[in-house]
């Protein structure tokens, strides 16, 4: 979802994500802006401080500091990042597997919203999410539900004739994110359905 595309859709412009197949999906960007039913079950298992990994336009991060939990968002479009800045949240301009401030000192890292798939490799991503977390830290994830296959796809964003370049994307299915935990390095995961969404905490 990097580029210009990705960013015009956080402006309101209509946008898809399609695959290698031909199959589209309209790419839902409000829902990012506003709380959404399962959302008080992520931030409540939240600690300070909190790193918020692929925050978009900062619902969660701004959710978080409201609360008056220390939280931080990262991503690596500057329009997502102006706009949780706008909204009363911190971001930074951020890839997470570049350099990130308080690398090995966080309590929690949210990947929520799918970021789970971030980067097409769910087992290297989490490897480097535990390098950022602290003693006890935990990762809290919106992930697929169970019987849903795990996969990872090959997806561009699309607006009428204009498309990005192809990148690869991440599902993780509730019944296999004990297994991808464990080989990254974690102790344990568990999960639950929360308002029709999977959730997991990864420790």
């Amino acid at each position: 979802m990097i580029g210009q595309l990705y960013a015009d859709a956080l402006a309101g412009e209509a946008a898809e994500l399609e695959y290698v197949d031909g199959s589209r999906v309209t790419l839902e960007t409000a829902h990012w802006f506003e709380p959404i039913p399962g959302d008080e079950d992520l931030l409540s298992r939240c600690s300070s401080p909190t790193l918020d990994i692929g925050s978009g336009p900062g619902r969660l991060t701004v959710a978080l500091t409201r609360r008056g939990v220390r939280s931080l968002g990262i991503d690596v479009t500057p329009r997502a990042v102006a706009l949780t800045r706008r909204a009363g949240g911190f971001a930074l301009l951020r890839d997470v597997f570049d350099d990130v401030p308080g690398s090995g000192r966080w309590a929690t890292a949210l990947l929520a919203d799918g970021n789970i798939g971030i980067g097409g490799n769910p087992e290297a991503l989490l490897r480097r999410v535990r390098q950022l977390l602290g003693p006890g830290g935990t990762v809290i994830a919106d992930v697929a539900p169970p019987e849903t296959r795990s996969r990872v796809d090959r997806v561009r964003l699309r607006r009428g004739p204009l498309v990005g370049e192809w990148f690869g994307w991440a599902t993780v299915s509730a019944s296999d994110i004990r297994r991808v935990a464990l080989a990254a390095g974690f102790t344990d995961a568990d999960c639950w359905a929360a308002h029709g969404r999977w959730l997991a905490c990864l420790r």
